[in-house]
Parts: C-alpha cells; sequence; structure tokens
C-alpha cells in the first residue's frame, strides 16, 4: 500500500506539472513543442516512440515519469509522459540526484552561440571567437543513434535530448551571444543583460535570457493553477490555428539543423534586443512581439521534432497524420 500510495503521488506530481528549475525555454514551452510534435506523429510512431522510452537506463529514471495509473486514456497518459521527457535534460540538472547529474547531464549542450556585436548600426558575426555550445553536434550525433543500431536503451536518452535540444535551438538566445564593450567575451546567450535594476539582489535579479525562456508564461500566465491539460494544451491548439502546419511547410528544411540555427541567430541580432534597455523590464509592447516569435518558434520545432520521428521510426509506409487528441 505506501508503495502504490509513493507512486500515486508521483503520478500526481506529473500531471499537474513539475516544479523545478529549468534552462531553455521553460517547462512550459517545452512541453508545448512536445505538444505540437505529438499531433503531428503517426499512430505506430507515436506507439513506437513510448516503447523505446519507456527501456531507458533505469538510473536515467525516464520511466519513473511515465502515468500509468488513473482514468485518462491511454493516449492522454503517453502524450503528457513525450511531453514531460522534453523537459528531462532540465530536471536531471539538479544536482541532489548525483548517480543521474553526474552520467546524463551537460550544460554545455543546451546551446550554440555565434558570437555578434553591433558595427555600422547592423549585426556582424565575431569571426575570431572561440565556439561556445555544443548543441548543433548532439543535434548531429543523436539523430544518428536514432538512426542506427544502437540499442534502445540508448535510443531513449537520444530521443528524449532530441526533444530537449530541437526545441532549445529555436529560443534566440540559444544560437547567440553578443559581444559589447561592457561584455567583450558575449552576454552568454542575454543571460548577462540584466534587466531589474542595479543593485538588485542576485536571488533576485532577472535577465533577458529568462524573459525569453518564460515568455509563455509572462504573456499568458497560469493564473488559474491549472493543470497541463487544462492550461498547456489550449496554447498549443492555438498556436498550430495561428501557425498550420502547411503553411510553415516550405520552411522546415528537414535535418538542416544548422539552418534551424540561422533562423534563431537571425532573430537574436535583429529583434531580441530592439526597444530594451539594461536595467528596465521590457515594455508590455516588447513582450507581446516576443511572445508572438515564440509562438512561431515553438511551431516550426513542433513540426520538426514530428517530421524527424515520423521519418526515423515509421514501421510501414506513410499514414495519416493523427488527429489532434483532446
Amino acid at each position: 500500500m505506501k508503495k502504490f500510495i509513493a507512486k500515486a503521488l508521483l503520478l500526481s506530481v506529473v500531471t499537474c506539472g513539475l516544479a523545478f528549475s529549468v534552462h531553455a525555454w521553460d517547462e512550459v514551452g517545452h512541453k508545448l513543442t512536445a505538444y505540437i510534435a505529438w499531433q503531428r506523429m503517426t499512430p505506430d510512431v507515436r506507439a513506437r516512440v513510448i516503447k523505446i522510452l519507456l527501456t531507458a537506463p533505469e538510473d536515467a529514471q525516464l520511466a519513473t515519469f511515465y502515468s500509468g495509473y488513473g482514468s485518462r486514456s491511454e493516449d492522454t497518459r503517453n502524450r503528457e509522459f513525450f511531453m514531460t521527457i522534453a523537459t528531462w535534460p532540465d530536471i536531471i540538472r539538479d544536482k541532489k540526484f548525483n548517480t543521474r547529474f553526474t552520467k546524463y547531464a551537460n550544460s554545455n549542450w543546451h546551446y550554440a552561440d555565434t558570437f555578434w556585436t553591433w558595427k555600422d548600426g547592423k549585426a556582424e558575426p565575431v569571426s575570431d571567437a572561440e565556439p561556445s555550445g555544443l548543441a548543433m553536434q548532439k543535434l548531429t550525433d543523436f539523430n544518428q543513434v536514432i538512426r542506427g543500431t544502437a540499442s534502445d536503451a540508448d535510443k531513449a536518452i537520444a530521443i528524449a535530448w532530441l526533444e530537449h535540444l530541437i526545441g532549445d535551438m529555436h529560443q534566440p538566445l540559444h544560437a547567440s551571444s553578443r559581444t559589447t564593450s561592457s561584455n567583450p567575451k558575449g552576454d552568454q546567450g542575454g543571460n548577462l543583460f540584466l534587466l531589474t535594476p542595479k543593485g538588485t539582489p542576485r536571488e533576485k535579479q532577472e535577465n533577458l535570457h529568462w524573459f525569453w525562456d518564460s515568455i509563455v508564461v509572462r504573456y499568458m500566465p497560469n493564473v488559474k493553477d491549472q493543470c497541463d491539460a487544462d492550461y498547456l494544451d489550449p496554447i498549443a491548439q492555438d498556436i498550430m490555428k495561428l501557425y498550420p502546419y502547411e503553411s510553415l511547410k516550405g520552411r522546415l528544411s528537414p535535418g538542416k539543423f544548422d539552418a534551424w540555427k540561422t533562423e534563431s541567430y537571425d532573430i537574436s541580432s535583429t529583434e531580441v534586443y530592439k526597444g530594451i534597455d539594461w536595467f528596465e523590464m521590457p515594455s508590455d509592447a516588447y513582450k507581446k512581439k516576443a511572445f508572438g516569435i515564440a509562438q512561431e518558434r515553438m511551431a516550426l520545432a513542433g513540426y520538426r521534432m514530428a517530421d524527424l520521428f515520423n521519418e526515423v521510426f515509421a514501421t510501414q509506409g506513410p499514414m495519416p497524420v493523427a488527429t489532434p487528441s483532446k
């Protein structure tokens, strides 16, 4: 009985959202991207991906996030599991779980910065900057893992990282580091661009990177403290209505990870730093602009993720795309 209660408590936490420190698109952003991908994945691909994820090494603790009990449909449980796994590379950054952290957490896998500076009124790449971040290399590596002869356990880890990294590389500040006289080595994707007043205690400081990570919650806060199905699913569905797959199909550039990164870099170097100042929170107009950009980036990330998994994990010929699940 005690084991059952403990299991039920864990599942209730997963169902209603996890509370943990996140980096990159926050938990909400990653789950929205995964939801959009799930809706484009065919039924056989969904089933195969879930089956592989459940074979992950025990010390990775992926399977602990599978909600196997309750009255919800199997597709709903599978979808929420898939959405949660998109946040796993951030969950494992918690150093309190030493084995999991030591074996699987890699902070420099979450970004791949292009360094740039303003020159003559426009953004210009800094050619002599040292490379920073391994996200592009890891996207390539994990793409090869899921296509090759690796064990399902290894593919499970690769799927989890691909879910996360595809989302990461669509957040503009995960592809950019702006150099200035005050930050000659780059602003670490906006992490050093402070938005709170000078003298704000470190634990209360907010920066540009986190502003963009959390833009959905900032623009559409979960004021009713709803569970994921009530809060996230309608937002994702609205994004898909605003940016249908067919409207973006010509821009998806399947498998061209460099092109995906270039899009983010271009947005960062042309839009992100416009209309903001150091030590001042952005205006409502800026927040609205950022939310609009994020919606399109999440749609692109979700569709690209789905196309990748549909291509790799299809067990038969082409199948009709699944209709959105409720």
